[in-house]
């Protein structure tokens, strides 16, 4: 069965005064998607957030979430959407186990959710803390969780994992995972590329407002593959770059006859090359 696309973008445009923050903007997003919305800083990727959850009218073109206009985005809807953004409230004077309890009973979630969510972002411990007290990563998480309370169906990410040590990163990886699977659509905005190739089933490349490239992660590097080599690594230690060739494939086939052969890569480019190939900037 189809997928159902959960969000919808049409010809998105957005002005500040005489300056374009956005232009002609066209993806779509379905239900149980990563969809990687890349670039780097003041590309665009938080104004398209705030249009897309009704806090930012666009300029210009149209935007569906859930099958509502974004002009017209109201409460029913907003309580099947979760947010993570720089600016997601939590309670500074409350403890975390409180904001947690707070925010349940107003999405009508059973209170049991709260230490399962809080086990799987790292924070259980930290239950009692008062939030004001918390690290940015740790604060972080908090947010996280908390918009995950509702299992929505849409979630918007705008850098989930900035300040996270990598272990925590990898669990909050493995949640939003879990989240996919279960049929929730997520909205990703990051510049970081690796995390991008490893969680996206999308991913669409902005650059000063506008999409220079869209597709999978594995699709876009190998197009811009131009020149195809491999990385092989033997028992020897030795290490050797070849070209994509028929005497290269006779090579590896010899190793690998020998058992000579202990690794062998293929360099097609990561998503941040080919970014930096089609608009020379690098991802700040």
């Amino acid at each position: 069965m189809e997928k159902q696309i959960v969000i919808q973008v049409e010809h998105l445009s957005k002005k500040f005064k005489n300056e374009s923050a956005l232009k002609d903007l066209n993806f779509s997003v379905r239900s149980g998607e990563i969809f990687g919305f890349l670039g780097p800083s003041g590309s665009g990727k938080t104004t398209t957030i705030k249009i897309l959850t009704g806090q930012l009218a666009q300029t210009s073109g149209r935007a569906m979430v859930l099958g509502t206009p974004v002009e017209q985005i109201n409460e029913s809807i907003y309580e099947q959407v979760g947010i993570v953004t720089d600016n997601s409230g939590v309670y500074e004077r409350l403890s975390v186990y409180s904001n947690m309890k707070f925010f349940a009973a107003i999405l009508g979630v059973e209170k049991e959710q709260i230490d399962f969510l809080l086990t799987r972002v790292g924070l259980f411990e930290h239950k009692d803390k008062i939030v004001s007290k918390l690290s940015k990563g740790m604060t972080q998480r908090l947010v996280l969780a908390r918009s995950i309370l509702h299992k929505p169906k849409v979630l918007f990410l705008d850098e989930p994992t900035s300040g996270l040590d990598p272990s925590t990163a990898l669990a909050v990886h493995e949640l939003l995972s879990e989240l996919k699977a279960g049929g929730t659509a997520i909205f990703l905005t990051t510049h970081n590329m690796d995390e991008a190739t490893k969680l996206c089933d999308h991913v669409a490349l902005l650059n000063e407002g506008i999409i220079v490239e869209h597709g999978t992660p594995i699709a876009l590097s190998l197009k811009y593959n131009q020149n195809k080599s491999y990385q092989v690594l033997l028992k020897d230690e030795k290490e050797f770059t070849l070209p994509h060739s028929v005497e290269t494939g006779e090579k590896i086939s010899m190793w690998i006859a020998n058992d000579e052969l202990v690794t062998i890569h293929s360099n097609e480019p990561t998503l941040e090359h080919v970014f930096i190939e089609l608009t020379g900037r690098e991802l700040l």
